[in-house]
């Protein structure tokens, strides 16, 4: 209905919004290996574009900029999902961190620290930080895969359209909880995804601001992640 009524063809739809795929992955090309190509990526965005020109209801609510985006997000991550170069024990340790954080927090009523997670897995704060760069490196850990759809789960309704009042409840259900929790994350994580997604800036951009080094904002992006998902477990 959308395009019908404002764009005469899928060309007229790409030329106005192929800023904004090529804004998106640019975006996530900062958090992928040297070996992914930027042109695959604006590619699948634009399949991501014209399934969400085909698909948009305005009476939702939502702009067709915040659908699109969402779209365009979505087929991205599949086409990287496709090639996934990450090892099992990336996977592995990440579910090892992130256990631990829940696992800290639930004990001392806190947020986790650093040294406090180190401990928990009996390794040292230098070991630590070589798995939060390994799970950075990683776009299983990264925030696009945490809101992304989930196989069987809440996830999997938030740009779906012809939702069940059920299936309403429980996205928005979901929505509320990731709000939840990124308000409750301790500052310095919080800053950084409000910088990194909602001003675009990148790693390095954030740091000078922070005055850490880019790698030490990959930290933090990695920790926020991880323990975002300790504190979403009953969602996922």
């Amino acid at each position: 209905m959308y395009n019908q009524l404002q764009f005469k063809s899928g060309q007229e739809l790409i030329e106005q919004y192929a800023p904004l795929v090529k804004r998106i992955a640019h975006h996530l090309l900062a958090r992928l290996p040297a070996n992914v190509v930027l042109d695959d990526l604006v590619q699948a965005g634009m399949v991501g574009l014209l399934e969400a020109g085909k698909k948009y209801d305005p009476s939702k609510g939502a702009s067709f900029e915040t659908y699109a985006g969402i779209r365009i997000r979505g087929s991205i991550i599949d086409e990287v999902r496709r090639g996934d170069w990450t090892p099992r024990s990336v996977h592995r340790n990440g579910r090892r961190v992130s256990e631990a954080i829940q696992a800290i927090e639930s004990r001392t009523g806190r947020d986790a620290q650093d040294g406090d997670v180190a401990a928990e897995l009996n390794i040292t704060v230098t070991e630590y930080h070589a798995l939060l760069k390994d799970s950075a490196e990683s776009r299983l850990f990264s925030f696009e895969k945490l809101i992304e759809p989930q196989e069987d789960g809440p996830g999997e309704n938030i740009a779906a359209e012809n939702l069940s009042p059920e299936e309403e409840h429980e996205e928005f259900g979901f929505i509320q909880a990731i709000a939840t929790a990124i308000e409750g994350l301790p500052e310095r994580e919080k800053l950084v995804l409000s910088l990194y997604y909602d001003e675009e800036m990148n790693l390095k951009e954030i740091g000078q601001i922070l005055g850490v080094s880019e790698s030490r904002v990959s930290q933090i992006h990695s920790q926020a992640a991880l323990r975002l998902r300790s504190r979403l477990r009953d969602w996922q």
